[in-house]
């Protein structure tokens, strides 16, 4: 059965065709993409306001995604790992993800979890891990990220940013917002995260 979802998965596969990199290819390549559609109750967050700036920010080839996204942004499940008293409101009010494919997501996989991160401006998604391996790319620019006991870096729209298993990594945002496609694989697809860091590390 065709649902109006399929265009949603066909422009996400099409961005991730067009990364040329090794560590992306590999992963596109292992997807059965012919995934089942799961009927998904909407649920919109307030992040979700942050999608008209991605639109501005994001690349070229992301934008059709992009695009998509911020048009149909009321008709998709989005979720959130964390509450209010992990991490405080601002974060949870400038946070959440979408689930494209995976155990839960709007197309059934059981190997693989794909979707999107958004997180707002000036916000610290503090050190954290997970036994499954992570394949990032930011679709807007000027997010620092860092892993292991290395430093932040700023990363530009459409590098890719590997997580290897249990590596501890963290990002924060400056004046603009976060919207990154993310690929999990390797481990169990909707455990949450070991948090070792603070929703304030980085800052001061």
């Amino acid at each position: 059965m065709t649902t109006k979802f399929d265009e949603l998965l066909g422009r996400f596969h099409a961005y991730l065709a067009s990364v040329d990199h090794a560590l992306v290819r590999d992963a596109v390549a292992r997807i059965a993409w012919d995934m089942p559609a799961r009927a998904l109750e909407p649920h919109p967050l307030g992040c979700l306001r942050h999608l008209a700036r991605a639109v501005e920010l994001a690349p070229p080839a992301a934008k059709p995604l992009v695009q998509w996204l911020a048009e149909h942004r009321n008709d998709l499940r989005w979720g959130q790992t964390y509450g209010e008293a992990d991490f405080g409101k601002a974060f949870i009010d400038n946070y959440g993800w979408l689930e494209m494919f995976g155990t839960r997501g709007h197309f059934a996989n059981e190997e693989v979890a794909a979707g999107l991160l958004i997180l707002g401006p000036d916000i610290v998604y503090p050190d954290h891990h997970h036994v499954a391996e992570e394949i990032y790319m930011p679709l807007t620019g000027g997010t620092e990220w860092r892993m292991g006991e290395g430093g932040f870096r700023r990363r530009a729209a459409g590098e890719v940013v590997h997580h290897a298993s249990n590596v501890n990594h963290a990002m924060r945002t400056a004046e603009e917002p976060l919207l990154a496609l993310y690929i999990w694989r390797g481990g169990p697809l909707a455990a949450k995260s070991t948090i070792t860091g603070t929703a304030t590390q980085g800052r001061g």
